[in-house]
């Protein structure tokens, strides 16, 4: 808008200013946003630049197979978790039935039969009890036929019988 133009509307030069001032805030503000849009608009067309080049395919590739190895990863982790709980539970089994050695009673067990049991904490009962009645020497609280362990009525000292055969006084 012109100066002239509102003079000769046959305005006061008070108003014709004012009207003047209003309008150059008008146009400032439109030249800011008009600015922006610009700055936006070349920022825009940089980062579209920065993806000149890109192979859409090949990343999509790459993330299938991402995708994928992540999946297997997990699959594994998963299982390894599974073989350490039915670890733990077998050996909490092994050693709830007071055996001796843990590894002894285990290496006479299908482990790999009892891994893939529907019911695994009953068929590992009934696999310890097998191998608790074929070998209970390997089992606390079982006697070893012929011999072992300590005569009745108590303990003998072997070093203060053989200090008394010999003559020795004995402590």
């Amino acid at each position: 808008m012109k100066r002239e133009f509102l003079e000769g509307l046959g305005l006061e030069k008070e108003t014709i200013d004012k009207i003047m001032t209003e309008n150059g805030n008008d146009i400032n503000r439109e030249k800011a946003k008009a600015d922006e849009y610009k700055s936006q608009l070349d920022t825009a067309k940089e980062t579209l630049k920065s993806f000149e080049g890109v192979d859409v395919k090949d990343l999509q590739g790459q993330i299938t197979k991402l995708n994928s190895d992540l999946a297997a990863k997990d699959t594994e982790y998963q299982a390894k978790i599974a073989d350490m709980e039915f670890s733990s539970t077998l050996d909490a089994a092994i050693t709830g039935s007071k055996a001796k050695n843990v590894k002894a009673v285990r290496a006479l067990l299908d482990i790999d039969t009892l891994k893939a049991s529907k019911n695994q904490s009953e068929d590992i009962k009934k696999a310890i009890e097998e191998v608790k009645t074929a070998n209970d020497y390997l089992f606390e609280g079982t006697n070893i036929p012929g011999g072992g362990g300590n005569p009745p009525g108590g303990t003998v000292d072997d070093m203060a019988a053989v200090r008394a055969a010999m003559g020795l006084k004995t402590n």
